[in-house]
């Protein structure tokens, strides 16, 4: 069975750490493997309640308890990994911004590493592209923003190198996940910042 107890050690429970408590975790935790480990051999359409269940040896009525269908726990799959890259996302500023913006990316591309089989799913066809789209609004305020701000680049244009830096990214991670990751993570993420700012100063450079 894949190994995901890393990413799904809290189960998205908030509770006191009773026995009751340690129980639903775990329940959410292997139906999760189960769901992923199939989600590796065939798409989801494919996939059944009944198997997912068989395969974490919880009987459906538990399943049900938790999710709806196998759609539900896909998105709460994603709705924890988005969330746990926000919280990378989020963290304070504690040196200047190049420096700051590097070191949140290398951190953002060590969580990648360290969870490289369910990221690259989910950014493949099985994932969906609403995964995709998800992550590429997470950052879209503040590139929006630096674009536009003091400047005479509009926003439709802004957008339009957002998408265009944001669709990068993401194969650039695939690229990356897809090759063992035999760059590290601090070199992707100074790539991808380099990348990144260099589109930026040049649109902004256009203007002179």
């Amino acid at each position: 069975m894949l190994n995901i107890k890393h990413f799904f050690k809290n189960g998205g429970v908030t509770f006191k750490g009773n026995k009751m408590d340690r129980r639903v975790k775990y329940t959410r935790m292997v139906l999760k493997e189960s769901f992923i480990d199939l989600l590796e051999e065939k798409d989801i359409s494919r996939i059944t309640v009944k198997e997912i269940c068989e395969n974490a040896d919880i009987n459906r009525a538990t399943f049900y308890a938790h999710y709806s269908d196998q759609y539900d726990l896909l998105r709460k799959i994603e709705d924890e990994f988005l969330e746990n890259i926000r919280a990378h996302l989020g963290e304070p500023n504690q040196k200047n911004d190049q420096v700051n913006s590097v070191l949140l990316a290398e951190k953002i591309f060590e969580y990648i590493k360290e969870n490289a089989k369910l990221c690259k799913l989910l950014l493949s066809e099985r994932g969906g592209l609403s995964f995709q789209k998800r992550v590429m609004m997470l950052v879209y305020d503040t590139i929006i923003n630096e674009l536009t701000y003091n400047s005479k680049i509009t926003k439709e244009e802004a957008e339009y190198a957002y998408l265009f830096t944001i669709t990068g990214c993401v194969g650039v991670i695939q690229k990356w996940l897809d090759e063992d990751m035999k760059e590290s993570a601090h070199y992707m993420a100074e790539m991808v910042i380099k990348l990144t700012m260099g589109l930026i100063n040049l649109l902004k450079g256009n203007e002179a």
